[in-house]
C-alpha cells in the first residue's frame, strides 16, 4: 500500500471513530432519557417548586410583619418596661446588679487588645462589673500578649480576670462553661458576651441591663452587629447584604412577635439564672449559642432584640475564612435540628404555635430548605431542564417567586441594591458549601463538629487595604482551586452551550454568569483580589 494513501486514511479513521462514539452516546441518552431522566427530573422540579413556595410564604410573612412593626412603631420600650438605672443614696452601688463580661478568644493576635479595651471601657460602676478574658490560645507569644494586656488594665483599677485552661475541649462552649464555674461568678446576676473582634460602645450595659432588671421574664437582650470592614471588598459587601436581612428582618420579627429567635453568640446579655435553668453551655454542636437559646426558649423564657443598639465587629475578608465560617453556621443548625426536634415536639411548657415556629420556620425553612433548594434548584435542576426540554418549569417558579424572594432578602441593605446580580451569583456559589454542610449536619457525618476559628485582622485591615493595590497576588494552584466549584462551573457552562445550540429555555446568559461565578470562587479570587470601588 502507498504510504501517502495510508496517512491520508488516518484522519478518516479517527473521524469515523468519533462519529461512532457520538452515535453510541446519543443512542444511550435517547434510551434512558424518556423512561428514567424525564420522570426523575419532573419529580425534582415538583419538589423544588414546593420548597420555593415554602420559602416564598415565609419571606412574605416576614415582610408583612416587619412592615407592620415599622408602621406602628412597636419599639422595645413600648413592649417591655424600661427605666434608666438610678443611684440610691442608701444602697449606693449595690443598687446596681453585678455584671460579668466574658471575652472568649483563641490566638487573636490582631484583635485581642480591641475587645479587651472596649470591655474595660464599658460605663458601669467599677465595683459591680467583672471582665473575664477566657484565653484558649495555643501560641505562647499571643497568650503572653493577652496576659500582659489584662495586667495593664488591672493596674488601672479594672476588675479583670485572665482565665486559661489546660485543653480546648468544647472550644468556645467549653471555655464559656469553664468560665461560669469560677467562684466570683456566683455573685453576678447577668453575663454579657463579646467575641474577640467585638467592640461595644461604653453605654452598652446602660441600654441593655434595665430591660433585664425590670422584666423578669426576659432571659436575653441581643444587640445588632455593625460591620467595620463591609466596604473592604466585593465579598464583604455580599456578606453584609445577607447578614443585614437576618438582623433587619428575621430577628426583628422574632422579637416583635414574641416568637423565637436565636442568640448570635456574641453582643448579647444573658440572665445567669435563665442560662443555668436551661442547662448551661453544651458543646454537642458547633452552634452552642443557638443550642442554649432553644433550650431557654423551651423553658418559657423570652428574648429581646435591640435593632438600634449596634456593636462593631469584623466580617471575614478572605474566601477561605468565609467558607469555614459558613460551614459551621450551616452544619451546626442542621445537626442541632436533628438532635432537638423530638425534644421540641414533646415539650409541654411552650405553646403549639411556638413549637411550629421553631421547628418549621426557624429550623426547617431557614436552616435546611433555604440552603438545599438554592443549590439544587438553581444550580442543578434548572440547568438540567435545558438538556431535557420535555420538562418545563413554570414561569412563576423559575422567574417570579425567585425574583420576589431575592428582592425581599435585599431590602435590609438598600445601599447595595446595585450589586444585586453579584449577590445572587455569590449566594448560589455559597449554597453549594451550605448544602454540603447542611447534609453533613443532618447525617452527622465527618466534619460535623469541625471548628476553625474565623480569621480576624483588626488593625491590620487598614494596612491590608493600603498594600492590596501595590502587591501582586500570589497564585498557587494547590491552595486556590476547589474541585466542587470547578465541577459545577463546567456543568453550568456546558448547559449554557447546549442551550445556545439546541435549547428553547434561553437560560444561557444566566447559566454563563453562574458558571463564571463558580470558576472565580474555585480559584479563590473574590475575597482577596476584588476591592470594592
Amino acid at each position: 500500500m502507498d504510504p501517502l494513501s495510508s496517512t491520508t486514511m488516518l484522519p478518516d479513521a479517527f473521524q469515523g471513530a468519533r462519529d461512532d462514539i457520538s452515535l453510541q452516546l446519543g443512542l444511550i441518552w435517547s434510551q434512558i432519557k424518556a423512561p428514567l431522566v424525564v420522570p426523575l427530573l419532573r419529580i425534582a422540579v415538583v419538589l423544588c417548586l414546593i420548597m420555593s413556595l415554602l420559602m416564598f410564604i415565609e419571606r412574605v410573612y416576614m415582610c408583612i410583619v416587619i412592615t407592620l412593626v415599622k408602621l406602628f412603631g412597636r419599639k422595645p420600650e413600648k413592649r417591655y418596661k424600661w427605666e434608666p438605672m438610678k443611684d440610691d443614696v442608701e444602697l449606693g452601688n449595690s443598687a446596681y446588679p453585678m455584671v460579668l463580661v466574658q471575652i472568649p478568644m483563641y490566638n487573636e493576635r490582631e484583635v485581642y487588645h480591641l475587645s479587651i479595651g472596649a470591655a474595660c471601657g464599658l460605663s458601669w460602676p467599677s465595683d459591680r462589673i467583672i471582665i473575664q478574658v477566657l484565653d484558649d490560645s495555643t501560641d505562647p507569644t499571643i497568650k503572653g500578649l493577652v496576659e500582659v494586656e489584662c495586667q495593664r488594665w488591672a493596674s488601672k483599677g479594672i476588675n479583670i480576670k485572665y482565665e486559661i485552661r489546660d485543653n480546648r475541649n468544647g472550644y468556645k462552649a467549653g471555655a464559656l462553661k469553664e468560665g461560669m464555674k469560677r467562684s466570683y461568678v456566683k455573685q453576678c446576676d447577668f453575663v454579657a458576651i463579646f467575641d474577640a473582634d467585638f467592640q461595644p460602645e461604653p453605654d452598652f450595659l446602660w441600654r441593655t441591663i434595665p430591660f433585664l432588671v425590670h422584666n423578669p421574664e426576659l432571659a436575653l437582650v441581643q444587640a445588632r452587629w455593625k460591620f467595620v470592614n463591609s466596604d473592604e471588598c466585593l465579598m464583604t459587601r455580599m456578606q453584609e447584604m445577607s447578614l443585614d436581612y437576618h438582623f433587619t428582618v428575621e430577628q426583628e420579627v422574632g422579637s416583635s412577635t414574641y416568637a423565637f429567635f436565636g442568640f448570635n453568640g456574641t453582643a448579647g446579655v444573658w440572665r445567669i439564672s435563665a442560662l443555668n435553668e436551661a442547662g448551661g453551655w453544651k458543646d454537642r454542636t458547633t452552634v452552642e449559642d443557638m443550642d442554649l437559646a432553644v433550650r431557654a426558649s423551651l423553658k418559657g423564657w423570652k428574648f429581646l432584640y435591640l435593632a438600634n443598639l449596634k456593636v462593631k465587629n469584623e466580617l471575614p475578608s478572605t474566601f477561605k475564612a468565609y467558607r469555614y465560617q459558613q460551614h459551621r453556621w450551616s452544619c451546626g443548625p442542621a445537626n442541632l435540628f436533628r438532635k432537638m426536634i423530638m425534644e421540641i415536639i414533646k415539650n409541654k411548657k411552650v405553646s403549639f404555635w411556638k413549637k411550629i415556629h421553631v421547628v418549621y420556620s426557624f429550623f426547617f425553612v431557614r436552616k435546611v430548605i433555604a440552603h438545599i433548594n438554592t443549590f439544587v434548584f438553581y444550580c442543578i435542576v434548572l440547568p438540567a431542564t435545558v438538556l431535557v426540554p420535555e420538562v418545563v418549569v413554570p414561569k412563576w417558579g423559575a422567574v417570579y417567586i425567585p425574583s420576589v424572594i431575592t428582592l425581599l432578602n435585599a431590602v435590609g441593605t438598600p445601599r447595595s441594591l446595585h450589586l444585586l446580580v453579584f449577590w445572587i451569583l455569590f449566594e448560589n456559589v455559597m449554597s453549594l458549601h451550605r448544602t454540603k454542610a447542611t447534609i453533613i449536619g443532618l447525617l452527622e457525618a465527618s466534619r460535623v463538629n469541625e471548628w476553625i476559628v474565623t480569621e480576624k485582622l483588626g488593625d491590620a485591615l487598614k494596612a491590608k487595604a493600603d498594600t492590596k493595590t501595590s502587591k501582586k497576588p500570589r497564585f498557587r494552584i494547590g491552595d486556590r482551586i476547589h474541585l466542587l466549584e470547578l465541577g459545577v462551573g463546567f456543568y453550568l457552562f456546558f448547559c449554557g452551550c447546549y442551550d445556545v445550540l439546541f435549547g428553547k429555555n434561553h437560560y444561557f446568559i444566566f447559566l454563563y454568569m453562574q458558571a463564571v461565578a463558580f470558576f472565580v470562587m474555585a480559584f479563590g479570587y473574590v475575597g482577596t483580589f476584588v476591592p470594592n470601588s
